[in-house]
């Protein structure tokens, strides 16, 4: 069987940095293990603007949500099956964590994860971030961001990553490359110059090769069973260490088929425990979001870099570390979800959606059968926070969101609001709307925890060792103590180059770090 120094499961977001980083020393061999093709030569990929015919197709895991009881039970969580992950599946929105949101984690556990550590790693990501382009700056979108700084009395923010912030509207700065609209994905940045310049010859990509289990000889990883794409399967053997970077929901799901996880879930389904760590699965986090939608008085202007490229934040508690609302604001109608209930699609339309920054809600995620082929399910518990901040948060939206539509120049375009409806007022009607409407942004997160080497519930040190293994690192949005208030890719960028530096620091020649 072949062995690498390091065997990558995940050839994503955080997993294509760390193997474009080790692999820098032309002595250090990596196998990154990717379930998906490549993206090179895939438009369909590559242009960003594509992004939303990526949901649901063959580059889609595509995971169900459980049901929920104070929440919408129909959200489908994308996650990507192709070179680059998430950051190949996604709007590239990309914010630098805030200093509360890396402090936060510190104070939970995560020792040499504030900001003050990790603000350094901002500055050596290699994707081309930069604010929304002048050609791609729509014109309904730049009257949101004025009606938005006259209705709130919040500044208008050129460069979010220029400096921190509490509130502020504008545009969005993505990691693409706005000349012909193409992803600075993680994939585009970290590997495919090293892919088209073959000059990483201690590099190995293996496309379409699915990872079931971690192997373990007693309590050290020594490498990952596969399966190809032809059906054969493989142990890839590792070295030095086996780094997981397969995200939040295929992290802890790899963990417990290979026997780690809380051992009465495991004994329940049949599965041999090979480490009990009940943490793993716990601390479910996600960025839920409602909608609100008008008609506009006719179409609007083509031009955009991918649909919603402008936002804002707002801290309604002055005692929040950061933002404590956000709304993306969408050129089109954005209706999946209301249609459900009876509402209908505006041929013209605009959407803002009142995003919760710091949700209070935990989830869980479970296996429901001993055959890794079957999907874990994802109890996200929305809206189930003992005070109901996260719902309070969604019908603050709502109504913020008719402040802002009320004003010029944004108001002139509008015809009428189409779904809740202005007959919608009440604080309980509003509520029942949001809720069952509300969908993800896909930024499920947290089911790997980090923290202190005392904490039961953590499932990796500040290492990002798995606790009581050896030889094993996790490295993606799994390990988040607690949600950044931003859109987290960047956040995971640092995270991989973080990790990526801890193994170089930590290598030795016996292998044990």
């Amino acid at each position: 069987m072949p062995v690498y120094d390091y065997v990558v499961v995940g050839g994503g977001t955080a997993g294509s940095v760390i193997a474009s980083r080790l692999t820098e020393d032309p002595d250090v061999t990596v196998a990154v293990i990717e379930g998906g093709p490549t993206d090179i030569d895939r438009p369909d990929v590559l242009t960003l603007r594509r992004w939303l015919g990526l949901l649901g197709g063959d580059l889609d895991y595509d995971y169900p949500t459980t049901e929920q009881p104070r929440g919408n039970s129909y959200i489908r969580h994308s996650r990507a099956k192709v070179l680059g992950g998430c950051s190949s599946h996604n709007t590239l929105i990309s914010f630098k964590p805030l200093p509360g949101d890396w402090d936060e984690w510190a104070a939970a556990g995560a020792d040499g994860w504030d900001a003050e550590s990790m603000d350094p790693y901002f500055s050596r990501l290699r994707n081309n971030i930069v604010p929304v382009d002048e050609k791609d700056r729509n014109a309904i979108a730049r009257d949101f961001v004025a009606a938005a700084e006259a209705a709130l009395d919040v500044p208008r923010i050129e460069g979010f990553n220029k400096a921190p912030f509490h509130e502020g509207v504008g545009f969005f700065d993505l990691a693409y490359h706005p000349e012909d609209n193409k992803r600075s994905s993680a994939s585009v940045a970290y590997l495919h110059p090293h892919i088209e310049a073959g000059d990483r010859p201690n590099l190995t990509l293996l496309l379409e090769t699915w990872a079931y289990q971690v192997e373990l000889d007693g309590d050290r990883a020594t490498g990952v069973r596969v399966r190809t794409k032809d059906g054969a399967q493989q142990l890839i053997e590792a070295a030095r260490e086996v780094l997981v970077c397969a995200g939040a929901v295929d992290t802890p799901r790899l963990l417990m088929h290979s026997g780690i996880g809380p051992r009465g879930d495991l004994e329940a389904l049949g599965l041999p425990v090979t480490h009990d760590l009940p943490g793993v699965g716990e601390n479910l986090l996600d960025h839920p979001e409602s909608v609100i939608v008008w008609e506009t008085d006719g179409p609007i202007p083509e031009n955009s870099a991918m649909d919603s490229d402008a936002g804002l934040f707002l801290r309604r508690d002055p005692g929040s570390r950061g933002p404590d609302l956000m709304f993306h604001f969408y050129q089109i109608p954005f209706t999946d979800n209301p249609e459900r209930l009876g509402y209908e699609k505006p041929e013209h339309g605009v959407s803002m959606t009142p995003n919760i920054p710091k949700p209070r809600s935990r989830g869980r995620l479970y296996l429901t059968s001993a055959d890794p082929n079957v999907k874990p399910a994802l109890d996200f518990r929305y809206f189930t926070d003992e005070d109901d901040y996260d719902g309070r948060t969604l019908v603050d939206g709502i109504k913020i969101a008719r402040q802002v539509a009320q004003q010029q120049p944004l108001a002139g375009w509008l015809k009428r609001e189409v779904c809740p409806g202005p007959e919608v007022t009440s604080d309980e009607e509003i509520s029942e709307y949001a809720r069952k409407v509300a969908h993800t942004v896909y930024h499920p997160a947290g089911t790997c925890r980090m923290g202190a080497v005392s904490d039961e519930l953590a499932v990796v040190d500040p290492e990002l060792r798995v606790r009581g293994l050896r030889n094993l690192r996790i490295a993606d949005a799994s390990v988040f103590p607690t949600m950044p208030a931003v859109n987290p890719m960047l956040g995971v960028l640092m995270v991989g180059e973080k990790c990526a530096e801890m193994l170089v620091r930590t290598r030795t020649p016996g292998g044990e770090a």
